[in-house]
């Protein structure tokens, strides 16, 4: 049985978006907007099901990160789940928004592009993703292993708010499992 497999299975609070979910909950982040993403798919469905959060999908990554930015500046915590390709379409919002506004921005991303990808877009925006959160002075995170994440988490969401800066959290298919590619 797969790493990722076992991981889902049993208590949810120990598989990966269980620990997510509870780290989120723990640090008053409630405002969750997503773009769908099939890796994403256990953590959504469980952020949907618990009255604590406000999780809904939007169109683009740039809507979802516009709504967390005007939900801080209204006093209330927000993450956003996205996919390694939609990373690629933010460098201008977190440059003109995010940054310079100090918008605590927590982002979690499930990682495509590595590990058997068949797709050379997801590769090339996979390659690309930590140049530009580096180039943007951005914390960032690639959580590889269970037993770390929920520090890296915790602590990542802690500096965020404390500093007023965005944070990338890089959920890497090692964790994850990853997207499952029919053969």
């Amino acid at each position: 049985m797969a790493i990722a497999e076992q991981q889902t299975e049993g208590t949810s609070d120990r598989s990966w978006h269980g620990i997510v979910l509870q780290t989120l909950k723990r640090n008053a982040v409630s405002l969750i907007p997503y773009v769908p993403d099939r890796v994403l798919t256990p953590l959504i469905k469980n952020l949907h099901a618990d009255p604590f959060f406000t999780t809904f999908a939007t169109a683009r990554e740039e809507e979802a990160v516009g709504i967390v930015s005007g939900a801080w500046m209204g006093g209330r915590r927000g993450a956003v789940l996205m996919q390694t390709s939609g990373f690629a379409t933010l460098a201008n919002v977190l440059a003109s928004l995010a940054v310079p506004y100090q918008i605590p921005l927590i982002m979690f991303v499930s990682e495509r592009g590595t590990l058997g990808e068949f797709n050379y877009g997801q590769s090339l925006v996979c390659r690309t993703m930590r140049p530009v959160l580096d180039s943007l002075a951005l914390e960032h995170h690639t959580v590889t292993r269970l037993d770390e994440l929920e520090f890296i988490a915790d602590r990542s969401i802690k500096q965020a708010v404390t500093t007023q800066a965005p944070v990338a959290l890089i959920l890497n298919p090692l964790l994850t499992g990853g997207k499952v590619f029919d053969k």
